[in-house]
């Protein structure tokens, strides 16, 4: 990035920045690390990407824009990382689905500024359709896991799909926001947030009558 000035080296007339969409989303992601999803203004990303407060309108409309599109960059990742912890469920469905449970947790703990946009910053889903389309993909890998491990039941006694996937993703949610996001306020545990995962996801498997692999 440069500034321009006029030929005999005097004021500056105008910001140049190579990349000025990258900057702020980095500057989002660090203001999210820093102050939380809703702790930060649009000025405030542009004063950290060092820009003018008018700069950013050049790339999004407000705050809550530069926002989806740190969210729809997090679900694409997310979806990334839950697709090859899935591995068309290989070796059994249900190790892949407790590796999906891991990668889920994992990215919440190691992508902690994505997954507050994503979230936490209380953007609606549906504000652009890049963001629902990565939602979408997100979501998709755990509905094709939970219908793989339904198929496995005695037809006329399957469970629904969805509800499984959605009810498996609550559970993963909640583990996350009580013992990953929140560790420093959270009730102790007798075990790794993962185990705990684990072992809510068998309990509830078991209870719908699915066949799981146990240790």
């Amino acid at each position: 990035m440069s500034w321009s000035r006029d030929g005999s080296g005097g004021p500056r007339r105008g910001y140049h920045h190579g990349n000025l969409r990258e900057a702020l989303i980095e500057a989002a992601l660090n203001l999210i690390a820093e102050k939380g999803a809703g702790g930060f203004s649009f000025a405030d990303a542009a004063r950290s990407a060092g820009v003018s407060a008018a700069a950013p309108y050049r790339h999004f409309r407000d705050r809550d824009a530069l926002l989806a599109d740190v969210a729809e960059r997090g679900f694409t990742l997310f979806a990334g990382r839950l697709e090859a912890a899935w591995d068309d469920g290989k070796p059994d469905p249900f190790s892949a689905f407790e590796r999906t449970g891991q990668a889920y947790l994992a990215f919440a703990r190691d992508e902690p500024s994505h997954y507050s946009a994503m979230f936490e910053a209380g953007i609606d889903r549906n504000a652009t359709p890049e963001l629902r389309k990565a939602s979408d993909q997100a979501f998709s890998v755990l509905r094709r896991a939970a219908d793989t491990l339904c198929a496995l039941a005695p037809e006329g006694e399957r469970p629904p799909a969805l509800m499984v996937a959605l009810h498996v993703w609550s559970l993963a949610h909640g583990v996350a926001a009580l013992f990953t996001r929140n560790a420093g306020g959270s009730r102790a545990l007798p075990m790794t947030p993962e185990e705990l995962l684990e072992a809510g996801v068998l309990v509830y498997l078991q209870g719908l009558g699915l066949p799981v692999h146990q240790r």
